[in-house]
Parts: C-alpha cells; sequence; structure tokens
C-alpha cells in the first residue's frame, strides 16, 4: 500500500519501488481493495525481497511494519533512511468486515504520512 501511495502522491518526481525482509509472495487481496477504493491499482505490484536492491544505488529507504528498520541493511548511495512504524493489516484477525476497516485504517494513516512526505521532496526537486 505504501509504494501505492507513495507512488501516485510522486507523480512521477522519483522512482518508488517496496520490498520487504520477509515478502509473503504474494499482494494482500485486502491491500488490493481498499487501494482500489481510493483509486490507486496495486494488482500489478509483487512482493519482493529486499535483497534485490542491494546492487542498486537507493537514496532513501523508508521502512514502516515492525522490525523492518532493524532488519533493513544500508544500500548503495543511500543518503537518507525513515522508519514510520505501521500496524502491518496483514496480521488483522476477525471478519473480513473486521479486517478491511483494519486494512483501511491503515492506508488511510499510510497516506497521510507519505503524502506529506512526498509534497515535500516534490517542493525540494524543484528548489534550484
Amino acid at each position: 500500500m505504501a509504494e501505492g501511495i507513495l507512488r501516485e502522491a510522486s507523480k512521477g518526481a522519483f522512482q518508488v519501488a517496496s520490498a520487504g525482509s520477509n515478502p509473503s509472495g504474494y499482494v494482500h487481496p485486502l491491500a488490493i481493495k481498499v487501494m482500489a477504493e481510493i483509486g490507486i491499482d496495486i494488482s500489478g505490484h509483487t512482493s519482493k525481497h529486499m535483497n534485490e536492491f542491494l546492487g542498486r544505488k537507493v537514496e532513501t529507504v523508508i521502512t514502516v511494519c515492525g522490525n523492518a528498520d532493524q532488519a533493513c541493511p544500508i544500500f548503495p548511495g543511500q543518503i537518507n533512511r525513515h522508519h514510520w512504524p505501521f500496524d502491518d493489516p496483514a496480521h488483522a484477525a476477525g471478519t473480513e468486515e473486521e479486517k478491511l476497516g483494519v486494512f483501511r485504517r491503515v492506508r488511510d494513516e499510510i497516506g497521510q504520512v507519505f503524502r506529506a512526505y512526498a509534497a515535500g521532496r516534490v517542493d525540494a526537486l524543484k528548489k534550484p
């Protein structure tokens, strides 16, 4: 969800990719559903391991769940690192509607933080 929101909010001003330290191998169907509710299609996204990016220049790393900050290595060219700990909605329990509620809440929390972050980055890129 974070990748989809940041891609949309950045409007192509910078490259966005996501990966995890223990990827599930799929994008959660409820994440796809709640993102579609706000007009962002993540159905084509894939679950990737962070090691896929070790050989690439990565300027900024943002970790979002649990101990991801401790599990994430330093990448070549990394300048910035942020950790914003959101609940992992994949661990939500209850009925489908209750799980959807958790996914929506986390989506909205991510949206608030990542849209503000993207706006600041886009503004900074406009300055000479």
